[in-house]
């Protein structure tokens, strides 16, 4: 038995596996969505193009998807919300974040996908980034010449605050 790499927490077999090998569609946009990750980590780039709405593979660069899958370890799955894409839907959108290594950084692609189905086949259409949030600090503001926070017993210019 063997874990699916989508972290549905389901057996490949019994998750993404049939719908890799074409013996079964996804019920639904998040299901199709799970699909695509596992397509990239198996290197199943078929997958990734057999999937995308016909109207928007005029620009689908397969090789470079292809370089990517494969130049990347892909890590893990999370996803963040799903909006409609349920099995008597038409369109859905699902937001998730696809952690990957690639050239020992490990990065977090945050996407919002829009899917559509047309008889009775999900499709995914196209995908949005979700900007970075800033990180504020919302701490007190420490003086160059206060205490370092630290509690180092040394001034903060002298020590964290460098």
């Amino acid at each position: 038995m063997t874990s699916c790499p989508c972290c549905s927490g389901l057996d490949y077999d019994a998750c993404c596996g049939p719908l890799l090998a074409g013996e079964t569609v996804p019920q639904t946009a998040e299901a199709l969505m799970r699909s695509r990750f596992t397509a990239y980590v198996k290197g199943r780039v078929d997958h990734l193009t057999h999937s995308l709405h016909p109207e928007h593979r005029d620009d689908h660069d397969e090789e470079a998807t292809r370089r990517w899958a494969a130049r990347a370890d892909w890590l893990n799955l999370q996803v963040v919300s799903v909006q409609g894409g349920g099995v008597g839907d038409d369109s859905g959108e699902v937001e998730f974040i696809a952690t990957y290594r690639e050239k020992g950084v490990i990065q977090h692609h945050h996407e919002i996908g829009s899917f559509s189905k047309q008889d009775g086949v999900w499709y995914f259409i196209d995908g949005k980034l979700v900007p970075a949030k800033t990180a504020t600090h919302t701490g007190p503001k420490v003086g160059r010449n206060a205490p370092c926070p630290c509690g180092s017993g040394r001034k903060y210019k002298k020590c964290c605050g460098r």
